[in-house]
């Protein structure tokens, strides 16, 4: 079975028997210290409901990682209700000192089929008037990445920064398209980040992307070198600033369902530690390494014993910039043992189709 074919197939029965959340249950926020483009700073971070990616949406299944519409409302949310709600979220924004804001729509912004034009815009609005936000990021697939759309965000804006972010997630063609299953090509990236640097000089906008850190069917150490050569790419072709985020296994997704016939295990975190190191030596960008489930069994994990002082540093990490310090636990040398040993039976060849038990 293609892997499309595949993707869709465990998406439909998974969401056969999803009940409807209410929106108020899907909104939620959360304030933490962050790397800002002024330096470090706070970020309140908004997960806003909506639609749906249209993408996960389709016949096409969606990616092969993401679990995130089964967090959405699946159908077109009321305009006016989604206004209320994010002018309940924004009242909780601190007053007293600078801060970004990251609206994360588990989709596209700038699909007005996810997000309504107006409710987008009364947004954008809202965080205009607010002085001390100064930054806005935002997540879009390419597809919808238009340049009038960005002018029309920018001028609301005015001087803040507004960052858009798309899911690159690797430089490599094929991991894309036959392992991730993004539905989109590196000239298709290209074109939009060509729109919104056209941009530039007359607006403060910026660009960021996110790359994942070991897709299904691909070894702890060929992750590694398509994490650290997609992180060269990005700062090659212009992107502003890149976000790792290490894959953790989320219900519904083809991901999980390798991951429970045990042909699937997240990465191990010394693997991240590796990249992030290695990313701080050969580009000038800022990258930061997602810690999100972290330490779990589901997410990025090593043996337990080190997986909290590795995430701490990571953090620490991620704020000033600089390499994660060596720390000593046995399991680095199974670690070592593991990627080897991969190396050794991994498959050389393009994988199109998967058997589904």
């Amino acid at each position: 079975m293609k892997i499309q074919e595949l993707t869709a197939k465990i998406r439909e029965n998974y969401m056969k028997n999803r009940k409807e959340i209410p929106m108020e249950k899907l909104c939620r926020f959360w304030i933490q210290e962050d790397l800002l483009y002024s330096g470090k700073g706070k970020a309140m971070s908004i997960v806003f409901p909506t639609r749906g990616c249209s993408w996960s949406l389709s016949k096409y299944g969606g990616c092969t990682m993401c679990g995130y519409v089964k967090d959405t409302l699946l159908k077109t949310p009321n305009q006016e209700k989604l206004k209320k709600l994010f002018d309940g979220v924004i009242s909780s924004c601190p007053k007293e000192e600078n801060i970004a804001i990251k609206i994360f729509t588990s989709g596209s912004f700038f699909n007005s089929k996810e997000l309504p034009e107006s409710v987008r815009y009364y947004i954008l609005h809202k965080l205009s008037k607010l002085e001390n936000v100064s930054e806005i990021s935002v997540e879009s697939r390419p597809e919808y990445i238009k340049k009038e759309i960005l002018k029309e965000c920018c001028e609301i804006l005015q001087d803040k920064i507004f960052e858009v972010s798309i899911g690159l997630e690797s430089s490599n063609d094929e991991t894309r398209i036959y392992k991730i299953n993004k539905g989109f090509t590196l000239k298709d990236f290209e074109n939009a980040l060509r729109k919104i640097k056209s941009l530039k000089k007359e607006f403060n906008i910026k660009t960021k992307s996110y790359i994942l850190v070991k897709p299904i069917l691909m070894t702890e150490e060929d992750s590694i070198k398509d994490s650290i050569n997609s992180a060269i790419y990005a700062e090659k072709v212009g992107i502003d600033r890149i976000s790792f985020c290490p894959a953790t296994v989320h219900a519904g997704t083809l991901m999980e369902n390798l991951w429970k016939w045990g042909a699937y295990r997240p990465p191990w975190i010394w693997s991240l530690v590796e990249i992030i190191n290695k990313v701080r030596e050969t580009i000038e960008i800022p990258a930061i390494m997602d810690t999100a489930g972290m330490g779990s069994k589901r997410g990025p994990h090593n043996c337990g014993r080190c997986d909290s002082k590795l995430k701490k540093l990571i953090i620490q990490s991620n704020l000033d910039q600089s390499p994660v310090p060596e720390i000593k636990c046995k399991c680095k040398k199974r670690w070592k043992a593991e990627k080897y040993g991969e190396r050794i039976t991994a498959s050389s060849g393009i994988i199109k189709y998967i058997h589904l038990r």
